[in-house]
């Protein structure tokens, strides 16, 4: 059996095991992560050296320590019941159920820009079941909007969701390039395009929602650090976006360490639980917090940075790379476009079934061969961010079609299961559906004039 053959089966198997055993994914991904580092150490094939040192410098700790970092504080800002108070006010100003669920939604949106989309999802959801429970109608609608919302606001921002901080590494992009990146629109305006084509969808599927809604209390926050320390985390974020990093800087230049931005959100949430520990005397928030940090992510992503530098290593990623770009390889005009359009909905189609996490990290090293390929075969300078934004328009977009399209869904229904509401396919995709298909083609078209 040759190398490619053997790391092409050991890939698949590994995907096929992490959909068929959702709960396990972890335990496949660092599976499939030793076995290539077993067969890499024992020289099986001449030809693939891929020790355990190799495997650690393929895992980025600057994605973990920021996914790690970032939650802990989201913790810390979700327990001083903040995300409650906005969401008052929210309601305060508005007394149509209508326009309440597309308010906070949006609302969902915005916070998921900056925090992740699942703690987004328990900071909003309870307070639309709260208002729902009141009019005594159905929070089916409005948790699956809250949901989907969220889901596509994560692409938004290098810190809103973990495909973005995916794509921030390896198209090498700044907190702020997600606004501008050499004097053209980011993501964040991509994505806001699609929230407002996406927000009609809800309008128009809340219609017949007419009742009126009043707030009799508002919460209380008495801890305003927690909001301080996240605001800090993103300006901090923000002010040192403008300091390069080494692959960037100038000869001579100061640049940045690779885990600034990890450094960064590790420092603001110790700083919350060395002052929580002070303040109480005790360390139940601190274990409190660290129980909230999502371990099975930072685990699934771990062995996936191992795999993916195994097939790497092997050969895979270019034989992928070179059969998407052999669909049309003249590399005109036309053909790029064909390219870019297969990449965009071959992600909205994966994602809708597998965690966009896993198929992002996949893929990522694929389009950039991809814009290799074509540019080198028809002359056209392909700039990267074409084929990047692309498959961030589909993967992250992309995963509100099912239920078991992204974590921020899963959980919605989880909290409608509590409140004993049952929600089928068919419903959840009446909305998810028309919400998604018009956040993605508005994405789709503008990321294509923009970059093209």
């Amino acid at each position: 059996m040759s190398l490619t053959i053997f790391a092409g089966i050991l890939f698949v198997i590994t995907y096929i095991l992490m959909f068929a055993f959702q709960k396990i994914r972890p335990y496949v991904a660092l599976a499939s992560a030793a076995i290539f580092v077993l067969v890499g150490s024992m020289g099986i094939f001449p030809e693939f050296s891929y020790t355990l040192i190799d495997a650690l410098k393929q895992i980025d700790w600057n994605v973990l320590m920021m996914i790690a970092g970032t939650m802990g504080t989201v913790y810390l800002f979700i327990e001083s019941d903040m995300p409650k108070l906005m969401s008052d006010i929210l309601v305060s100003k508005l007394h149509s159920v209508k326009w309440l669920i597309v308010v906070l939604s949006l609302f969902a949106g915005i916070i998921s820009a900056f925090v992740d989309n699942v703690a987004t999802v328990l900071m909003v959801a309870p307070v639309a079941i709260a208002l729902c429970k009141q009019l005594k109608i159905s929070p089916v609608p409005a948790i699956i909007c809250i949901a989907i919302s969220s889901n596509l606001q994560g692409a938004a921002t290098l810190v809103g969701d973990t495909t973005s901080i995916l794509l921030a590494k390896a198209a090498n992009l700044d907190f702020m390039d997600f606004f501008f990146v050499e004097g053209r629109p980011g993501m964040f305006w991509v994505t806001e395009c699609g929230a407002v084509v996406s927000a009609i969808i809800i309008l128009f599927k809340m219609r017949k929602e007419t009742a009126s809604v009043y707030l009799n209390q508002r919460t209380k926050v008495e801890d305003m650090v927690p909001s301080a320390l996240l605001l800090l985390t993103v300006i901090t974020l923000i002010a040192t976006s403008f300091i390069p990093y080494k692959s960037n800087a100038a000869p001579g230049q100061f640049y940045k360490p690779d885990i600034t931005n990890g450094l960064i959100c590790i420092f603001y949430f110790a700083i919350g639980i060395i002052r929580a520990t002070i303040k109480t005397k005790s360390t139940d928030t601190l274990k409190s917090a660290l129980k909230e940090i999502d371990y099975y992510t930072l685990a699934l992503l771990a062995g996936l940075f191992v795999v993916i530098g195994g097939i790497t290593e092997a050969g895979i990623i270019e034989i992928i790379g070179d059969a998407i770009a052999g669909v049309s390889g003249d590399g005109s005009r036309a053909s790029i476009f064909l390219v870019y359009s297969i990449i965009v909905w071959m992600s909205v189609l994966a994602s809708a079934f597998i965690d966009n996490i896993p198929y992002t990290a996949t893929m990522l090293p694929v389009v950039a061969i991809v814009s290799e390929e074509l540019s080198a075969a028809g002359g056209i300078d392909i700039h990267p961010n074409l084929m990047y934004f692309g498959l961030l328009v589909g993967a992250t977009l992309g995963g509100n079609i099912t239920p078991i399209g992204a974590s921020a869904n899963i959980t919605g229904l989880g909290l409608l299961r509590k409140e004993g509401h049952q929600v089928g396919t068919r419903e959840f995709m009446s909305y998810s559906v028309p919400f998604t298909l018009s956040a993605v083609i508005t994405g789709y078209l503008l990321v294509w004039f923009i970059w093209m």
